[in-house]
């Protein structure tokens, strides 16, 4: 939120004098009635420009001439002497007309000064008192961010920029709301080292006032002849650029969602032991037409039993964003607490991590964006695993949950992973028993991979977005969101996946300090990697295909 610093609003004098109707003071108006003073008339008693009488709008259409033919006695001179006005006012009103008419085509406007009456309050109200009206855009302004002071602008024109580094051609409004200025012009050496020389040499005359962005030049006709795009340097205000500080509510909120969090976790745990639940607790979860609900405390005895799926579920979600703060240490860049969303089906849709720093590279924005769903992908497909080796374990039959086998169809990848470890006897059937790290690496894997979808900013977003561009996060949006609204991706969590993208997290990440470099052949091929793994484990198994390979006992088609 900027600071009101200034706000200069014209004022409206109304001086009421008691005097007898139709006396005019002559401190108060002063009209000239002598032809040797005609070029006068034309000047306005009310806004003080070239105008006899203010512009259209009052009661009565426009004030009427003062004609003193039918009254000798109310008229004064402009030398202050009584006297009466004579036909020279209406040619004076023909010749202000005209004027009028000619500054309304040349599309001036006009202040308004302040007038005195001699008699009673004036029974008109008209656009002419606009002086009570404000700009909106001049109040955005100052409601708005601070902006750049133009006398730095000035000094760093001289002094920052020049022949060697990058010569100004033009200049224009930059952020989000204009708080910022965009030089335009042209580039005289390698980007990345005229970019670090113009960051060294603005905190020398700036100090930490000021950050300095290089973007892409807006609507450029051409990429720049040493090869890339042509670029522009932005520069704005250290307090209006820089994210600010995880405030005390946003640590209560953080804490209260991961409690939450911490419940849907045991209640994952609680319905994979469905088997073993009461038959009333079962029948009210899955009877549509079920109405009294149960006595709860049936569910008690099963908490002890839910708490191991339930950590396995935690631990991945911890290890997600640990991955994050790992990649952003080194690069001595600050992120939020993680705010952790609870989901009944999964344990957890993932977690909200705020960059609170900007970030100096689009490489820092793709390795950090990476990392988080890299490191739980891996402790979920591990716990994955090993719970698919303990389940084909006869020794490990106590431990087992029977789950129904049309689970597995909710993922192409896990699914035929799932079929080629337990085989198809045990696949085509009603239920399948298996450990619960599966589960636990099921639901892991299932939100890495709706995380890792190119959108906003999620991480799968973020990482598209530095390494590919916005234009290109822009075409994968798209298709990402047409393939939610389908059900293509996700099956029964699309829906839900995407409504929480659009309330949360719909918005694409701002630039980077350095937002042109490219960041490498290899974090884009691996990227690429990771958002083809995402689309086969989102992939549902339809009915068909998991009839003839065995995943799931399919009784329609």
């Amino acid at each position: 939120m900027g600071t009101l610093t200034s706000c200069s609003l014209g004022t409206l004098n109304l001086n009421f004098y008691t005097r007898p109707k139709g006396i005019i003071s002559s401190n108060s108006i002063t009209i000239l009635g002598s032809k040797a003073k005609a070029s006068s008339l034309n000047h306005c008693f009310m806004c003080r420009q070239n105008r006899l009488f203010p512009q259209k709008g009052f009661v009565g259409d426009t004030f009427k001439t003062f004609n003193s033919s039918n009254d000798g006695n109310n008229s004064v001179s402009d030398d202050g002497e009584d006297g009466k006005l004579n036909k020279d006012s209406n040619l004076a009103t023909v010749e202000s007309s005209k004027v009028e008419q000619e500054e309304r085509d040349n599309g001036i406007k006009e202040d308004k000064a302040s007038v005195s009456f001699s008699s009673g309050p004036p029974n008109f109200v008209g656009p002419s008192y606009n002086s009570f009206q404000v700009d909106s855009f001049k109040l955005m302004e100052l409601l708005g961010p601070e902006k750049v002071d133009p006398a730095d602008v000035k000094l760093i024109k001289e002094k920052l920029f020049g022949y060697s580094t990058f010569w100004v051609t033009k200049e224009e409004p930059f952020g989000d709301l204009g708080e910022g200025v965009l030089f335009l012009g042209n580039l005289r050496g390698n980007r990345e080292e005229v970019f670090a020389k113009l960051q060294s040499q603005l905190a020398e005359i700036m100090g930490d006032k000021y950050n300095l962005f290089m973007v892409e030049e807006p609507n450029s006709e051409g990429p720049d002849p040493r090869g890339g795009p042509r670029i522009s340097f932005g520069m704005l205000r250290k307090d209006v650029s820089e994210p600010g500080p995880t405030t005390l509510w946003q640590y209560v909120i953080a804490l209260l969602l991961f409690l939450l969090t911490i419940g849907s976790s045991v209640e994952l745990g609680i319905a994979s032991q469905i088997n073993r639940l009461p038959p009333e607790i079962v029948k009210y979860f899955t009877d549509p037409d079920a109405i009294e609900p149960p006595d709860m405390q049936l569910l008690f005895p099963f908490v002890e039993s839910a708490l191991p799926l339930a950590y396995g579920v935690l631990g991945i979600q911890i290890f997600h964003e640990v991955g994050h703060f790992l990649a952003a240490f080194p690069k001595n860049v600050k992120l939020s607490i993680p705010f952790f969303i609870p989901n009944i089906t999964l344990g957890s849709f993932g977690a909200i991590t705020q960059f609170k720093s900007i970030l100096p590279d689009r490489k820092t924005q793709v390795d950090i964006s990476l990392a988080g769903p890299f490191a739980g992908a891996v402790l979920s497909f591990s716990m994955f695993a090993v719970g698919l080796l303990l389940s084909s374990n006869p020794d490990a039959a106590r431990d087992m949950v029977q789950v129904p086998s049309m689970l597995f169809q909710g993922s192409l990848l896990l699914g035929l992973i799932s079929r080629a470890s337990l085989g198809y006897a045990t696949m085509h059937a009603a239920t399948v028993p298996i450990h619960p790290l599966v589960i636990a690496g099921w639901c892991g894997l299932t939100t890495s991979a709706l995380n890792m979808l190119p959108i906003g900013c999620l991480d799968g977003g973020r990482a598209v977005q530095g390494a590919f561009g916005k234009n290109s996060l822009v075409g994968f949006g798209l298709a990402t969101y047409c393939l939610l609204g389908l059900g293509v991706l996700g099956g029964p969590l699309s829906l839900p996946w995407g409504l929480y993208v659009l309330i949360c997290q719909r918005t694409p990440e701002k630039p980077c300090l350095n937002d042109v470099s490219e960041v490498g052949t290899w974090r884009q091929t691996v990227l690429a990697i990771f958002i083809f793994l995402v689309a086969l484990t989102l992939l549902p198994v339809w009915d068909e295909l998991a009839e003839e390979l065995g995943i799931g006992l399919v009784t329609t088609f």
